[in-house]
């Protein structure tokens, strides 16, 4: 399915090596946020930002346009495929404990689930599907997100199953390893492993494992319900109509989880850091597959190459694109800057359907913070 994140991993790096913004006066980074809310189009954004341990948090605009509510760093939003690096870090830990190998077959795991014209779930691995290079796809059919967009029923459920389901009904993009395409059904593919191999619900693995060691108290997993808790950001469409109802049970582990941008960058922070995994597991992390878009996939994670002045600097995070909200999540490689932005227009119709998805491309907050 569209709009879980591939949107940064081509426009914005396209965008980013292409740009080459000069900073501006006084903070860059809050003038260059600045100028995406009002009439760069974006009702609001929130920030934190990290240079070695000085770290700044703001917002700009609005988290509600109807209640002129102003946009703060306490708002949540949902973060999309920021969501798979979480599932990802979960997949590595279990194969350091020998859980799993990240070699085998998923059909030793889940027999009989990758079932469909011209697959070989024999010769797909946890690796493939952890850096998009399984051959699966996301559902072709145009009509897959009819119940929500044309039908107006933003509390449907589609199960992951259903969604793996439908993925398979045509062919793969290609033979498995052969080849990468950005595939959020992959992702789902590995919860259903996580539930088989650890008999638990994969949310309460993400609990015990990385929220709660890591404090991330803000941060949630919903299965099926429409509704965001608490302060959050309201994502709308191109259009400006409110988005922010709308259930996100066919995403699951590719993209469903909610949270703020401290706890995001907290988790990014220990997990590029070292922190979550394993040394032998921290290098697949960051074992990376170079794509298409100007960057590569590394376990959950990918990188963007970037032009800041005269030198190229590689950027390493996630991006997350869903029904009315888009963020990104980057630190250079060292560690020593980050970024999470997240801003609250996305507009899926438009994903399906090849149109104009975002009001404008965050490359000059993203420089600013990180060149």
């Amino acid at each position: 399915m569209r709009g879980s994140g591939k949107l940064a991993a081509g426009v914005l790096a396209g965008v980013l090596l292409a740009s080459g913004t000069a900073a501006a006066a006084g903070d860059p980074v809050r003038a260059a946020v600045g100028d995406l809310v009002g009439e760069g189009g974006f009702p609001g954004a929130v920030v934190q930002v990290r240079t070695g341990e000085a770290v700044s948090r703001f917002g700009a605009g609005y988290a509600n346009q109807a209640t002129r509510e102003p946009a703060g760093p306490h708002h949540r939003f949902r973060i999309a495929s920021n969501t798979k690096a979480f599932v990802a870090t979960v997949v590595l830990q279990l194969a350091g404990e020998g859980s799993l190998s990240l070699d085998d077959p998923v059909e030793r795991w889940l027999p009989g689930v990758v079932r469909g014209p011209g697959y070989e779930p024999e010769k797909i691995t946890p690796r493939m599907l952890l850096n998009h290079t399984s051959g699966l796809h996301d559902p072709l059919d145009p009509r897959f997100f009819d119940p929500y967009l044309v039908h107006g029923n933003r509390a449907h459920v589609i199960t992951p199953s259903e969604v793996i389901r439908r993925s398979l009904a045509d062919p793969p993009s290609f033979a498995p390893g052969t080849g990468v395409k950005y595939s959020n059904t992959g992702y789902l593919v590995l919860g259903r492993m996580i539930e088989k191999i650890t008999r638990n619900d994969v949310r309460e693995e993400i609990q015990r494992r990385i929220l709660g060691p890591l404090g991330l108290g803000r941060t949630y997993f919903p299965l099926w319900s429409p509704f965001l808790r608490g302060p959050h950001l309201h994502g709308y469409d191109m259009r400006g109509e409110d988005m922010t109802v709308f259930s996100p049970s066919y995403d699951w582990t590719a993209g469903a989880m909610v949270s703020t941008v401290d706890d995001v960058a907290t988790f990014h922070r220990a997990l590029l850091a070292g922190r979550l995994l394993a040394p032998a597991q921290q290098a697949e992390l960051k074992r990376l597959v170079p794509n298409e878009d100007g960057g590569a996939y590394g376990a959950g994670i990918e990188t963007l190459d970037v032009k800041c002045g005269d030198v190229t600097k590689t950027f390493w995070g996630n991006t997350g694109a869903g029904p009315g909200f888009f963020s990104v999540s980057m630190s250079t490689a060292d560690g020593s800057k980050q970024i999470v932005l997240a801003l609250n227009v996305y507009d899926l119709a438009a994903d399906v359907h090849g149109g104009q998805r975002v009001p404008k491309i965050p490359a000059p907050a993203i420089e600013a913070a990180l060149c």
